[in-house]
């Protein structure tokens, strides 16, 4: 054991944390090394502590035989420990006729929310619909009642011109067959 200034105290022998803190201090306190030197100083003091994986083949298999071993046990082991807490969380909730009462009337304002709500949606979805609905169909019926306006204002507008192209035709028309009988009168 290494004592420090006190000498009552006994200090434990220098581990490989307190020697890399050391290399650290080191590194801090002395301004002329290089940054290559404070690395390489750090990477052997952490170097120095044990790998957990084995160096050979044997101790290789070895750890993978007792993983093999060891995962379904403590598999095995957290599903029955996560049994017997749910079991006792059941057990001391319906301890009692009361006790399950009350937890019955808790499921049943839980579902009759859960079904208010759906029928408040329900309705909700449905208004909307009935809302877009009508909307749409207005605008296809004022789209309509214009467009009939037009085709009705325009037929208007050619049975008009119609009329006087023909007014105008049938006076051209017996203004020639008047022209031609006073001819034909002239002529014979």
């Amino acid at each position: 054991m290494a004592t420090t200034s006190n000498p009552g105290r006994a200090k434990p022998a220098t581990t490989a944390k307190t020697a890399t803190q050391k290399a650290a201090r080191t590194t801090k306190t002395t301004t002329r090394k290089s940054a290559a030197t404070t690395r390489t100083t750090a990477r052997k003091a952490t170097s120095s502590t044990t790998s957990t994986q084995p160096k050979t083949a044997v101790g290789q298999a070895q750890v993978l035989a007792e993983r093999v071993v060891l995962v379904p046990v403590g598999a095995s082991l957290l599903a029955r420990d996560n049994l017997v807490s749910t079991v006792k969380v059941l057990a001391t909730k319906y301890r009692t006729r009361a006790s399950v009462e009350r937890e019955l009337k808790r499921y049943e304002r839980r579902g009759a929310t859960a079904r208010n709500r759906f029928e408040r949606q329900v309705r909700r979805t449905r208004t909307k619909f009935e809302r877009e609905l009508r909307q749409r169909r207005s605008t296809v019926e004022k789209t309509v009642k214009q467009n009939r306006r037009r085709v009705e204002r325009e037929v208007r507008s050619v049975r008009n011109d119609l009329e006087k192209q023909s007014g105008t035709i049938t006076a051209r028309v017996e203004k020639l067959v008047s022209e031609a009988s006073e001819r034909i009168g002239s002529v014979s």
